[in-house]
């Protein structure tokens, strides 16, 4: 496991950490939890779409029939 020593700081209100080079992580934006003494930061990663559809419930209820009494549509010749 490669380690470093890292100085901590304050930035306004909030204690912050310089990441070092060998650390950096993609992206502009992490997630930061706490285990025990141990604060772990890991890179947000962008799902693609049909990932994030794959991970959602499915839909049991029936949706409405929204275009109940329009006129039909009319086909367009080009």
């Amino acid at each position: 496991m490669q380690e470093r020593q890292v100085k901590l700081f304050r930035n306004g209100r909030n204690q912050a950490v310089r990441i070092p080079v060998e650390f950096e992580m993609p992206g502009d934006t992490a997630i930061m939890h706490r285990e025990g003494n141990r604060l772990i930061i890991e890179p947000v990663t962008r799902r693609s779409l049909s990932e994030f559809l794959a991970h959602l419930e499915p839909i049991d209820e029936e949706f409405p029939d929204v275009d109940e009494g329009l006129l039909p549509l009319r086909e367009i010749d080009l």
